[in-house]
């Protein structure tokens, strides 16, 4: 794996450490499956902004509504991928990302839920924060709210460990704060730093893939989350994913071994300690549910012991143009 460049390299006080930030080339990338109406309303959110994405690209996951066709017919003239099959949200993120690479040179990749609405200057917001960060950054992250305007419980970012009064006045200085993991409800992505370190991993199909990657991206690169930057997370409740999570308790366990285990996107010590409160928040799950996703966590954790997540060309080896897409960037990143 090619080792990761020196991301948090100061830039001298007379300088920029994005002076390209305004004429960067942003490509959103929005994955959606079976939500016509409020994908609509993402790409409404989207031409709605006080600087537009360069380009926009929709992975339609085998969407069996009419998801799809209002990707096509939007007047935002959208990049519509069109899959053969469900590859989930990784597997969505990581052909919309690679795609966003390869066919649209993208600088940045704003990367989004098909149930995100980002508020007019959401994008303004985030690169305004680009542009007056003293340091390059990696990943920067929206506020996610409900619809109610309540901070979205599903969206809360982790903080970096251990931050120095440095980081934090730089980090203030852009009008953020400092975080290790980002939530892809919005988030935007440096492309040299994704054609260096690889995509997120299609195997993952739900939950986790984000705090993986983003995670990856971070473990010495800089994030901020801008809370000038806003999206509305338009879930059916104001809840936590893992509130009631059903058989997708087995991608959490799993996905969530995967990335402490099988991937170095974490030190030991916060694999100890992500590790740690992991386990106590599975076990309050458990009691929760008085055992009922005992079985479904066994499985998960089974699965995590057996084998490591496939190549992501691999997994999406049934869309040959989308693999190959993908297996450009995952081989120039040594993966």
């Amino acid at each position: 794996m090619n080792q990761p460049a020196p991301d948090g390299d100061r830039m001298p006080r007379s300088a920029t450490a994005h002076p390209e930030a305004s004429s960067a080339v942003v490509v959103a990338v929005v994955v959606t499956y079976n939500r016509e109406q409020l994908l609509g309303e993402c790409l409404d959110g989207l031409a709605a902004q006080d600087r537009v994405p360069d380009a926009v690209v929709v992975i339609d996951n085998a969407s069996t509504d009419r998801s799809g066709a209002v990707a096509d017919e939007h007047p935002l003239g959208a990049d519509v991928v069109h899959l053969r099959r469900n590859v989930g949200g990784a597997g969505g993120f990581a052909a919309g990302i690679a795609r966003a690479l390869q066919r649209h040179d993208a600088d940045w990749i704003w990367v989004m839920d098909d149930d995100t609405v980002p508020r007019p200057g959401a994008l303004g917001a985030l690169l305004g924060a680009l542009e007056a960060s003293p340091v390059r950054l990696s990943v920067l992250s929206s506020r996610a709210v409900w619809t109610d305007g309540r901070d979205h419980p599903m969206n809360t970012q982790r903080t970096r460990l251990f931050v120095s009064s440095r980081e934090k006045r730089d980090a203030a200085r852009a009008g953020g704060r400092p975080i290790r993991t980002a939530s892809y409800v919005s988030a935007l992505l440096n492309g040299q730093d994704v054609r260096r370190l690889g995509l997120p991993y299609a195997d993952y199909f739900i939950w986790s893939d984000d705090f993986e990657h983003t995670g990856r991206l971070l473990r010495r690169g800089r994030g901020l989350q801008v809370p000038g930057s806003v999206v509305e997370h338009r879930t059916a409740l104001f809840s936590n994913a893992q509130a009631s999570p059903g058989s997708r308790f087995y991608y959490d366990v799993r996905n969530r071994l995967w990335a402490l285990l099988r991937t170095d996107s974490f030190s030991p010590l916060e694999k100890v300690l992500h590790g740690g409160s992991t386990a106590v928040a599975w076990g309050r799950q458990l009691l929760r549910h008085r055992g009922a996703l005992v079985p479904v966590g066994l499985r998960g954790l089974l699965a995590a012991v057996r084998r490591r997540p496939r190549p992501t060309a691999v997994v999406l080896s049934g869309e040959p143009e989308v693999a190959g897409d993908v297996r450009a960037i995952d081989r120039a990143a040594g993966r």
